[in-house]
């Protein structure tokens, strides 16, 4: 079989998914959950959420977020930069980002962040210098 849409998902890893097959079999409780199997994905969550951190080299674990999807981890990631403590952040992106990038820069600018779209070659490529000339002192997120 030839599959052509990575981007949007993949196979997941042998090595993932055989760290992944206690949770899906025996221990799949809820981690938010006080009995004894939602403890275990609990514990197994916070140890994954400690070695991201560490691999990443954020200074603390809760610095690492976990989200169901890219879409989800888009819109939080976006708003959240430009909208911090009420702010209206600026935000650099291209037109030709996924939709939930450029649903979300949207719904920015419609609340008063500045967003600047810098345009592509007829390739898709984006020219680094034109990205730094829309960095602005307002710029909070930029996502090419």
């Amino acid at each position: 079989m030839r599959y052509l849409d990575h981007a949007a998902t993949t196979a997941v890893r042998p090595e993932a998914r055989d760290a992944m097959a206690p949770f899906l079999d025996d221990a799949f409780g809820n981690p938010s959950g006080l009995h004894g199997v939602a403890q275990r994905a609990k514990n197994a969550l916070e140890e994954a959420r400690e070695r991201a951190a560490e691999l990443i080299g954020a200074e603390r674990p809760f610095e690492v977020v976990f989200t169901g999807g890219g879409t989800e981890a888009d819109n939080l990631a976006i708003a959240g930069a430009a909208l911090a403590d009420g702010r209206r952040g600026g935000i650099v992106t291209t037109h030709i980002e996924h939709e939930a990038v450029l649903e979300t820069a949207a719904f920015c600018e419609r609340l008063g962040c500045s967003v600047r779209r810098v345009g592509v070659d007829g390739l898709g490529r984006v020219d680094a210098a034109t990205v730094a000339a829309a960095v602005g002192d307002d710029t909070s997120v930029v996502s090419v």
